[in-house]
């Protein structure tokens, strides 16, 4: 009798072990992500959901932004991976290709509830992947030293009339200033007349439109800047501006939110406007937006609790603390308090998702290079064609 009822409870705990949900069982769920404040917000984040679920511990490892999307393939399939990781949604169809991430979980409720840039760029192939924690793009900061709001101009034929007096009246320092060799910011000047990079959804695999009339003639424009800027794209690179900026060298300058705080650190006193308009156009010219997202492995042992964290950093009181904590847009409507908020939010108004098919991944060294070459007198047609030929190699 007694090893019966000892073979019954035994089945009993078996059955129970089966049925007891996972997020129940202690588990440490590995997390990747970037230093410099999204590192913060992630522990305080996990510090949050494990009073919530005290036997899910979060555990961040860093891995920046950039590499995530290289490093899942290699450390995922041999078990060493994340359960969660960060990548910007332009690496989605890579990460979908090589079999890297799951679909998010209750996809349609969480995509009601972030901002549509968010959604759209995060779907592909008609599917939605990953958390969104925050939307991004660039937009127009001016220094309040040189010029109020209401001067700030709002076309690029104004831009360099501006920037023409301005570099005239004050030797050594510059009206404008952008990183000319980097696609993310140059791709502004082939949106005119609806010209989009891979095509209006951004997944035509046969035409990139980066070489169509519309890209020449607005990287003529591009070119042109080197009137007000004459400086070589060598010595234009991202930290180099920010620098200048900070130090009260330029007037206006193209760089994102992410540049807040350091600006405000440098004790700069400055605004955020629209980007300026294309010829021919009256709204500002269509930017790169990003999102940056929190993707599930397809190798994590503990996908329930995983899809529960992600879905935790999505809420409102997570997204408010991200932004308290790197100054970077919600990935929901929420309303912040910030004086550089309007900018952008205008600003992303007008941008469009950065496409997040495969040969995306070629995009930027091809169209970095173009630009470099171009800014330093290059053959405009001449680079869009290698350019193009890069991309769809």
């Amino acid at each position: 009798m007694k090893q019966k009822l000892l073979v019954l409870s035994c089945a009993v705990l078996l059955v129970f072990s089966i049925l007891t949900p996972s997020w129940a069982k202690t588990v440490t769920l590995t997390v990747w992500e970037s230093t410099g404040g999204p590192d913060e917000f992630i522990q305080q984040a996990g510090e949050a959901f494990t009073e919530l679920y005290p036997n899910i511990k979060i555990n961040f490892v860093n891995v920046e932004l950039g590499d995530s999307s290289t490093q899942i393939a290699w450390d995922g399939p041999a078990g060493v991976g994340p359960d969660l990781f960060a990548a910007p949604h332009d690496k989605l169809g890579e990460l979908v290709s090589g079999g890297h991430v799951l679909p998010t979980a209750d996809a349609e409720t969480l995509g009601a509830q972030v901002l549509e840039t968010c959604r759209t760029g995060l779907t592909y192939d008609g599917t939605m992947y990953g958390y969104p924690v925050s939307a991004e793009t660039y937009a127009l900061f001016y220094n309040k030293a040189y010029l109020d709001k209401d001067d700030v101009p709002t076309t690029w034929d104004g831009l360099k009339e501006f920037a023409a007096e301005f570099n005239e009246a004050n030797r050594g320092k510059y009206g404008f200033m952008m990183d000319v060799g980097n696609g993310y910011y140059t791709i502004i000047f082939t949106t005119s007349q609806g010209n989009r990079l891979f095509g209006p959804e951004g997944t035509d695999t046969v035409n990139t439109n980066i070489n169509s009339p519309a890209s020449v003639e607005g990287m003529k424009l591009f070119q042109s800047l080197r009137e007000i800027l004459d400086v070589p794209s060598a010595d234009l690179t991202t930290s180099i501006c920010d620098s200048a900026f900070a130090n009260g060298d330029v007037a206006l300058y193209i760089t994102g939110l992410w540049n807040v705080a350091n600006f405000e650190n440098a004790g700069l006193d400055f605004g955020v406007a629209p980007l300026p308009a294309l010829p021919g156009n009256d709204t500002p010219v269509a930017s790169f937006s990003g999102v940056r997202a929190m993707f599930v492995s397809a190798y994590t042992d503990y996908q329930e609790e995983a899809e529960l964290f992600a879905k935790f950093l999505v809420s409102e009181e997570m997204q408010r603390l991200r932004f308290d904590i790197t100054g970077t847009l919600p990935a929901i409507p929420l309303a912040v308090e910030s004086p550089y908020i309007e900018g952008f939010l205008t600003q992303l108004d007008y941008a469009f998702p950065m496409p997040s098919i495969p040969q995306m991944g070629a995009y930027w060294d091809a169209m970095n290079a173009a630009s470099a070459n171009i800014w330093d007198g290059a053959d405009i047609q001449t680079e869009l064609d290698a350019c193009n030929a890069a991309i769809l190699q």
